[in-house]
């Protein structure tokens, strides 16, 4: 029986490849003192088949193909926070990231030289303390071997834990606070003041402080939307959104009272509905230039993006699954419906059109060649190209017709699916070396993948702390960007429950993933010649 079992994993590499993602999730799911492996997981459940059947072998590019998926879906989803990041303190950040990034690497060598270990072997375990697919596969490339692969095995479990261990402790020594977590959409009714009679909205809404908008007025009994030549009287109503509750308070002072239920309550000739956005033309467009249907009165009163409410600002731009929230006559709703899409499918609807155009135009990025004066050639790799393509797509959001983003909830299975399809790949190729190098130097990688790890985060966290006096919240978005795993991420957001880790990710970790794919070419074109073990 475990023959035949042997057997057929050995010569059937789909049916493997699967198993090793349905039950690599499966032990994913366990935890240990909240601890646990997540997609990791994939790797050793794929190890584990490759070691049971030494066949068993991913050929062709079925692996490539998911770690394009992977880094494609991150860099659309974090391109327009990167290039933000890029200016003011983002460069200081990527600073400190990058110094410590770097030290680890040069840990890695240094130990790995001192130990007598394989150049492949040492840049596995750099790449596996970093949780860095991207740095295997341009090892892997250096290298034209499974070193890097048995490397990135041993250090792969601590460069999950390591971080969150040392994030943990931070937190508890410095113990620090944040405020609540504020809404991002407050409304209020306010009731016109005697000064405003004779004036029209364009001359009131000039006196409302920064950030407030004006969504419906309330003339003569009737609800109207807002039109900039209404002419106001004393005890006209004004209902008004922003993203501070202290706005709302301040508008009323300068402009009259509040006075709550006389607008929302009355629905007679302007109603309120919720509709998905989930049509392609309206999406990727700033609220500004976006037509609304012609023909009667119509206003957008606010966007709700997952699990948070936003003010309609000019800028913002709708995605699929987005809920609008829209003021028009009674009578018009199925306009409404019609022209927004108003489906739940768009939360799962992208374009495979763009999809496909920006992975060509990221493999063929990658491809292009980087001499190096004294060292030979790079490439920005399979890794690489896509990664920084992405990011500029998900920075331009749309391009005429062509829309490059895609809905929160289809880029995490494109992203997430593309990863466990990589590591399947990864471990069940490496498992029969990976057993017997265990057995021979386990423990030694073991300790230099700690020393990498640990090199990196302290240099990011204490220099941060105690030198550059970045935020708490900040600094552990940097930590998780700079080391990699999302997984450090989810649990700094716990530590830091602020917007900011997400922020401080997004701006690090597309930035050092190229920084390490580079320099592990370069350390593979210098000492690859002279690797012994």
């Amino acid at each position: 029986m475990i023959d035949l079992a042997r057997d057929i994993i050995g010569t059937q590499p789909i049916l493997t490849i699967f198993l090793a993602i349905g039950l690599g999730y499966l032990v994913g799911q366990i935890s240990i003192g909240g601890f646990s492996l997540g997609v990791g997981a994939v790797l050793f459940v794929g190890l584990a088949l490759g070691a049971f059947a030494p066949k068993a072998q991913i050929i062709g590019p079925i692996g490539l193909t998911g770690l394009i998926m992977f880094l494609y879906g991150i860099g659309i989803l974090y391109g327009q926070q990167f290039f933000e990041g890029m200016r003011g303190a983002g460069r200081k950040y990527n600073l400190l990231a990058l110094i410590a990034c770097l030290a680890g690497l040069l840990v890695a060598l240094g130990l790995g030289h001192a130990y007598g270990l394989k150049l492949g072997h040492t840049l596995g375990i750099y790449a596996g303390s970093m949780t860095s697919t991207a740095t295997l596969q341009a090892a892997l490339d250096v290298m034209h071997n499974k070193e890097p692969s048995i490397g990135y095995s041993i250090s792969y479990p601590f460069g999950v834990i390591g971080p969150i261990l040392c994030i943990y402790f931070m937190t508890r020594m410095l113990k620090p606070k944040f405020p609540a977590k504020a809404q991002r959409f407050h409304m209020g009714e306010i009731s016109l003041g005697e000064q405003f009679g004779g004036r029209n909205l364009d001359e009131v809404a000039s006196d409302l402080p920064g950030g407030v908008q004006v969504t419906m007025v309330r003339k003569g009994g009737q609800n109207i939307v807002p039109a900039g030549d209404v002419m106001l009287s004393p005890g006209d109503g004004l209902l008004v959104i922003a993203e501070r509750e202290d706005a709302i308070g301040e508008a009323a002072a300068r402009l009259g009272k509040l006075e709550p239920g006389r607008i929302v309550k009355d629905r007679a000739d302007l109603d309120y509905i919720r509709v998905f956005v989930g049509k392609a033309n309206v999406v990727g467009v700033p609220l500004a230039h976006l037509p609304l249907p012609a023909g009667f009165p119509v206003h957008l009163l606010h966007v709700r993006r997952y699990d948070a409410d936003l003010v309609p600002a000019p800028d913002l731009t709708l995605e699929f699954g987005d809920r609008v929230g829209v003021l028009m006559p009674p009578e018009r709703k199925e306009e409404v419906r019609k022209y927004f899409g108003d489906t739940v499918k768009a939360t799962a609807e992208f374009s495979y059109v763009s999809l496909g155009i920006g992975m060509v135009l990221g493999v063929l990025l990658g491809l292009i060649p980087i001499p190096i004066p004294g060292i030979g050639v790079v490439t920005l790799g399979i890794g690489g190209g896509p990664l920084i393509v992405a990011l500029m797509l998900g920075k331009f959001r749309r391009t005429g017709p062509m829309l490059w983003v895609m809905p929160l909830p289809a880029n995490l299975v494109l992203r997430n699916f593309g990863l466990a399809i990589f590591l399947a790949s990864v471990g069940i190729n490496a498992g029969a070396p990976f057993v017997r190098t265990v057995a021979e130097s386990g423990l030694t990688m073991l300790f230099i993948g700690a020393a990498v790890l640990l090199t990196t985060v302290a240099i990011v966290l204490l220099v941060g702390h105690l030198v550059m006096k970045i935020p708490y919240d900040d600094l552990v978005g940097v930590a998780s960007g700079a080391t990699g795993n999302p997984a450090i991420l989810v649990y700094s957001t716990r530590m830091a429950p602020t917007e900011r880790p997400d922020i401080g990710y997004a701006m690090i970790f597309p930035s050092m993933t190229i920084v390490k794919v580079i320099a592990v070419q370069i350390v593979g074109l210098l000492l690859g010649t002279g690797a012994g073990g």
